[in-house]
């Protein structure tokens, strides 16, 4: 779709936002100031979220941080998951995880329990451990296309021998302004991963940044509003059937800003909070109750297609 090597833009403008503050990537958003408190100063500040999901998280759960960057959202949640639960953070930047992991003791002895780890990978290849791959390639560098194709063949065995996220394994799924940074042909692969991993009943929370247009093709070909989180935006809409085509049921709006944090070439850009289920799979089946809805529309099409 787009000739600009995406992931790299992405990679080198996170890897520089590891080690200081990258202003064109901020926006405001306010958390519990008591939550903040366990937080070292440099992860306060780290801040490249455009909304907090982890508000809208219960005691004792799994919980997964697509882009975690330096760890914010995770050692909020930590917090509200409490000792019982647990909290598992993926970046795809080795800059942004060894920043994560040096706070994480420093967050653990101030709570007085460790629930927070950091991994490795890709939203959108939630199997394939980059680590465990880095170590390998390490090993048996790249020379020749031979290398190359055992080498894909490696990470392919990597995805089956040692899953970075298990399937079934994960109430919540949380992502704070990072899905919009997925290459264009992977995005969907990325919904579907989020369904995967996560257990019968569980759910996934994404606060993101949206567009009210499609992109065109020139903003899309420009490097520094992918990695700013606008070339890669979907539309509203687009955003919401994404959740449904991966498998979703109950999808709602948490939360959405009334006026657009950016606009660009007339298009609005505005961050949007998403809440998706998983667990509504097979058919309907009647159980003979009857519902009155008090209106004042004269119909309702619930999420299995039966209008009432």
């Amino acid at each position: 779709m787009t000739p600009i090597p995406v992931e790299f833009a992405v990679r080198k403008r996170y890897t520089i936002g590891a080690g200081r503050l990258e202003e064109g990537l901020t926006r405001p958003v306010e958390y519990d100031p008591q939550l903040l408190q366990a937080l070292p100063a440099e992860v306060v500040a780290l801040d490249y979220g455009c909304g907090d999901p982890s508000q809208y998280l219960q005691a004792g759960e799994t919980v997964l941080d697509l882009g975690c960057g330096g760890g914010k959202q995770c050692f909020l949640a930590a917090q509200i998951v409490g000792s019982s639960g647990k909290v598992v953070g993926i970046d795809m930047t080795g800059e942004m995880i060894s920043r994560a992991r040096q706070s994480a003791p420093v967050v653990a002895d101030r709570l007085g329990y460790a629930n927070v780890e950091f991994r490795k990978g890709r939203m959108q290849d939630l199997a394939l451990d980059l680590e465990a791959l880095d170590a390998e390639l390490l090993a048996h560098p790249i020379s020749s296309t031979d290398a190359f194709l055992a080498a894909e063949s490696l990470a392919a065995s990597l995805r089956v021998k040692r899953l970075l996220v298990a399937s079934d394994s994960i109430d919540a799924v949380i992502s704070n302004c990072a899905l919009n940074l997925v290459e264009p042909l992977s995005k969907r692969t990325a919904f579907h991963e989020m369904f995967r991993v996560l257990k019968k009943g569980g759910r996934a929370i994404i606060s993101d940044l949206v567009s009210d247009e499609e992109i065109p093709a020139e903003m899309q070909e420009d490097p520094e509003l992918w990695s700013g989180c606008v070339s890669g935006a979907m539309t509203e809409w687009g955003f919401l059937e994404a959740f449904a085509e991966a498998g979703f049921y109950g999808i709602r709006i948490l939360h959405r800003e009334e006026q657009p944090w950016r606009i660009v070439q007339g298009i609005e850009f505005r961050a949007l909070t998403i809440e998706a289920f998983k667990g509504k799979q097979g058919p309907c089946y009647e159980r003979n109750q009857a519902v009155i809805y008090r209106g004042p529309f004269k119909e309702v099409l619930d999420d299995d297609g039966h209008r009432m």
